[in-house]
């Protein structure tokens, strides 16, 4: 009996020392992120305008050279497209996707692009901050233009340089995704958008830049600020804030570039409050990334991904948060592929809506309309996507 009693305690012995082990290291394990507990609104899914269709399955594809992925935004400009891919090169090419060609190679993560006043290329490099091209391939310079803003009552990193815009009055806008989360320190721009938003801390700001070359950060305390476009009559912002499922209006008269350097920054719960900012497009089913402006008054949006069941669960939950990054990275909850793109109009009415559930074009961030075709951007696809476009179909209009 006695060697019976000892043999089911040191069965008991050999499993409770593991258990204990992994329990401790779930429950203890230090994690880079510091979760902040927020309560998102329950999930609608797929219904109302955003109900489930393939719309925008079986894109053609306009591939690109061997090795390159990520066109992640695209610039239409002076009949070409401009895009920057994951190995840092920034790349011209025709519509239909020929005569592809180097601009130059930032040796960071190109993602937003514009055109300044004087016709020279601009570029929200993750990892490098503000750029600005000049030239293009053997010819091309890369000049950093902003690194660093003051914030805080010292000069901050730009750590996660996002979507570039110039706006009236030539004044450049920029948005730094993440000031806890920096696309080089954190294995990327997706690695690090994704701890960004398992810590809901809220960190990103806007940044502009004048023509007489004064920084600041107009607003602060975004979810993860991302794609910027403009209202026709220049007076309106729009603000893709990735961490909250929402699309912001922001008012510019309200929102001032011009004040001094050390004027502080607007908070975004301020800036709701007073009315600077409003709320269009709103629980969205994904995560907003880029904007970009259409034909007719359109503007697109792409959700990367669609929202995680267990992510909104955990909001008010920080510890589970952190629970997930002990896991291995697998077991992480990232969701699953799935193409989405809705295109609405400057009060947030959607007027189309367009879907591949099966994820075959991967990671959506937007879309540009070009010569007839709707041409579709992709954190990590290994082509151009696109589609003939002539505008919102009927029965989508007839359901609003």
């Amino acid at each position: 009996m006695k060697r019976m009693a000892f043999g089911r305690m040191y069965w008991l012995a050999s499993w409770a020392t593991p258990l204990v082990a992994v329990s401790a290291y779930l429950a203890f394990w230090p994690v880079v992120i510091e979760p902040a507990a927020w309560s998102p609104q329950p999930d609608a899914g797929y219904t109302g305008a955003h109900v489930v269709n393939d719309k925008l399955a079986g894109l053609k594809q306009l591939a690109l050279q061997a090795g390159q992925e990520g066109p992640e935004f695209l610039l239409p400009y002076a009949g070409h497209l401009y895009t920057g891919l994951a190995n840092g090169d920034v790349v011209r090419m025709q519509p239909d996707g020929h005569d592809q060609m180097l601009v130059a190679n930032t040796g960071g993560r190109p993602l937003g692009l514009d055109v300044d006043e004087q016709g020279r290329l601009l570029v929200a490099d993750a990892m490098k901050g503000l750029l600005r091209i000049t030239g293009q391939g053997a010819q091309a310079k890369v000049e950093p233009v902003l690194t660093t803003v003051a914030h805080g009552g010292s000069e901050d990193p730009i750590r996660y340089a996002d979507a570039v815009k110039v706006g009236p009055g030539g004044v450049i806008w920029l948005t730094d995704a993440s000031t806890r989360f920096g696309a080089r320190d954190n294995g990327g721009t997706f690695e690090a958008s994704v701890l960004d938003i398992l810590e809901h801390s809220c960190t990103g700001r806007l940044i502009a830049l004048t023509p007489a070359g004064q920084a600041r950060v107009v607003m602060d305390g975004l979810c993860f600020p991302n794609g910027i476009a403009f209202s026709a009559d220049g007076k309106s912002m729009f603000l893709s804030e990735t961490g909250t499922y929402r699309v912001l209006k922001v008012d510019l008269s309200r929102l001032d570039a011009g004040a001094g350097a050390g004027t502080a920054a607007v908070s975004a719960e301020a800036a709701l409050a007073q009315g600077t900012a409003k709320v269009i497009l709103d629980n969205l089913p994904g995560y907003p990334d880029n904007l970009s402006r259409g034909a007719d008054g359109r503007l697109w949006t792409g959700l990367t991904k669609p929202r995680s069941p267990v992510i909104d669960f955990a909001g008010p939950h920080p510890f589970i948060r952190s629970l997930t990054l002990r896991l291995p990275r697998a077991l992480w909850p990232v969701p699953k592929p799935y193409g989405h793109l809705i295109a609405f109009d400057e009060s947030g009415k959607v007027l189309d809506d367009l879907q591949d559930p099966t994820g075959a074009y991967p990671e959506t961030t937007a879309a540009v309309e070009m010569d007839g075709k709707l041409i579709v951007q992709s954190l990590h696809a290994h082509s151009v996507g696109w589609m003939p476009y002539k505008g919102p179909a009927l029965a989508v209009q007839a359901k609003q």
